[in-house]
């Protein structure tokens, strides 16, 4: 499996200025489009009814990356330095905003979900270069030891400007409007989730299709691919299951727990991309390729949707508990 993954370390994907503007453009709707969704109601449920919340975003923001740094460890003779760090990227990633709709069908506590979204996006600026930069760094210490791979050095002010930018602007004029303009924002918000949504899917789909061009003039595209998506298939359940029983533990209520499954699986890994094209982790010329990096982040925007639907499938199935 490495030799196949490693294969994917010798890409360097390039979208070129006017790719990049496209890309920065939907990742600024998506955070518009979440934004607006995103109500001062929301917060004072959350400060009536703190637990679950705070149990949410401890998940999301400790727990996942710290399983993930686990799985990479576990996983490190199998796997390569860039994917290992693609993971790391994804976890530290706030939550997706298609998580609220899986959630619903889950029978699961909706208003839960809501609020661990829009708080988990709110702070993405400041949380996830922190993650990025503490667990990123920590693995590349740990593995260097037995690999000797390079150490990365992650320029966490320069990623932090710049999901500050990515983020903080859209959402804060998202919210701004929001305020303002109620009346449009009612005639707006659905339309514009789900124009986000797509625009999300065309962007994962163009960045596959430039990895897959890429892959078919060097190796065996299938067998590349097919190893990352296993990769893919174990971080998720990973991180579903890390919400299933984090929640269990806490002892939440059963429609919170199904949220928190939902919530810690779903990631919005649409950010991580963006990070990556605009070379704001690191430069390539630094570090290498990214193309391992960019599959794994791109194959979990695919997929945790449809492991997603599958949960919230088998939630829908069983009666909530009293």
């Amino acid at each position: 499996m490495k030799e196949q993954l490693e294969a994917l370390n010798q890409l360097t994907i390039n979208l070129g200025n006017g790719g990049m503007l496209i890309v920065n453009i939907i990742l600024a709707f998506v955070m518009f489009g979440i934004a607006l969704g995103i109500k001062l109601e929301t917060f004072k449920d959350v400060f009536k009814n703190p637990r679950s919340v705070i149990v949410g975003l401890f998940l999301q923001w400790v727990v996942l990356p710290a399983v993930t740094f686990i799985v990479c460890l576990l996983l490190h003779p199998l796997i390569t330095p860039y994917v290992a760090i693609g993971m790391l990227l994804v976890a530290s990633c706030p939550g997706g905003n298609i998580s609220n709709f899986i959630s619903s069908l889950s029978k699961g506590n909706v208003e839960l979900s809501v609020s661990m979204t829009a708080v988990s996006t709110i702070f993405a600026p400041l949380i996830t270069p922190i993650n990025f930069w503490m667990w990123g760094s920590l693995y590349c210490r740990v593995a260097g030891v037995t690999n000797e791979i390079p150490t990365l050095e992650i320029p966490f002010m320069d990623m932090f400007l710049q999901v500050l930018l990515l983020l903080g602007l859209p959402i804060i004029v998202g919210l701004v409007f929001a305020h303002y303009h109620p009346k449009w924002t009612q005639y707006i918000t659905r339309p514009a989730q789900v124009i986000s949504i797509l625009l999300f899917f065309g962007m994962i789909i163009a960045s596959l299709t430039q990895v897959l061009t890429s892959l078919e003039q060097e190796v065996g595209v299938y067998i590349s691919i097919l190893c990352a998506f296993v990769i893919v298939i174990i971080h998720n359940a990973s991180a579903l299951s890390a919400g299933y029983l984090g929640g269990t533990l806490a002892k939440v209520p059963d429609a919170d727990r199904r949220s928190l499954t939902i919530e810690v699986g779903i990631q919005n890994s649409g950010l991580g991309l963006v990070l990556l094209f605009n070379e704001a982790i690191f430069p390539p010329s630094e570090w290498g390729h990214i193309g391992g990096m960019v599959i794994i982040t791109a194959l979990w925007g695919v997929w945790h949707i449809v492991a997603g639907l599958s949960v919230a499938r088998i939630f829908n199935r069983k009666p909530l508990k009293a």
